[in-house]
């Protein structure tokens, strides 16, 4: 009878695990910094709050999710993206004005304050003020980084096969998402997260971004 010793066993499980590539339907684990087109660090996730996501559902820009595609777990990558692929070209629909009337604690509204506006599809639209003016502010709804080419330095920390249930949901929030642009401007070739919302006609509730 063949025998087996497990320390060796869990050490080849353990190298197999590591070997899984990044792909659709895997669970990535991933360390980075962005860094904007000037060359700023404007966001990242450490080691102690890392970002998870299911390849394959626009869950994170296209150009890092295809960037990735292939790697393993410590690998290290350098990813420089053009903004179609990032957080999308500027849209200029996306700028209008909101009666200062709606906005909560209208008299203390700045430049630079952001706000998540509930519209009638209970769809959540971030805005962030770039003018006050009397008795309106002006808003944009464009990404920060709309427009932008950006750089990541990204580390993967660990890759796995997603389960049926993962993947359900990953599908189920990538069918939300579409659903919530009001046209089919994604399909399975083409997933993203590119801002193409439009000016809301109606806004049902304003809040503070915390």
């Amino acid at each position: 009878m063949l025998r087996l010793n497990p320390g060796n066993a869990r050490g080849k499980s353990l190298r197999l695990m590591s070997l899984t590539p990044i792909g659709p339907d895997t669970v990535v684990t991933i360390t980075y910094v962005l860094f904007d087109a000037e060359g700023q660090a404007v966001e990242r996730a450490t080691a102690e709050e890392p970002l998870s996501f299911v390849h394959g559902y626009a869950q994170v820009v296209d150009g890092l999710e295809e960037g990735l595609v292939g790697c393993h777990a410590g690998d290290r990558r350098e990813l420089t993206i053009a903004a179609e692929d990032a957080f999308g070209e500027r849209d200029e629909d996306g700028i209008f004005e909101v009666d200062r009337s709606d906005l909560p604690n209208p008299e203390a509204v700045v430049v630079g304050d952001e706000f998540f506006a509930e519209g009638p599809d209970d769809d959540a639209i971030a805005m962030r003020v770039v003018e006050v003016r009397s008795d309106a502010v002006l808003v944009d709804t464009n990404h920060p980084l709309a427009g932008q080419r950006v750089r990541f330095e990204v580390e993967v920390v660990a890759v796995r096969a997603a389960t049926e249930e993962e993947i359900a949901e990953a599908q189920a929030d990538l069918e939300a998402h579409v659903a919530g642009f009001g046209h089919a401007c994604c399909d399975e070739d083409h997933d993203h997260d590119h801002d193409h919302e439009p000016a809301p006609e109606t806004l049902v509730q304003l809040k503070k971004k915390a």
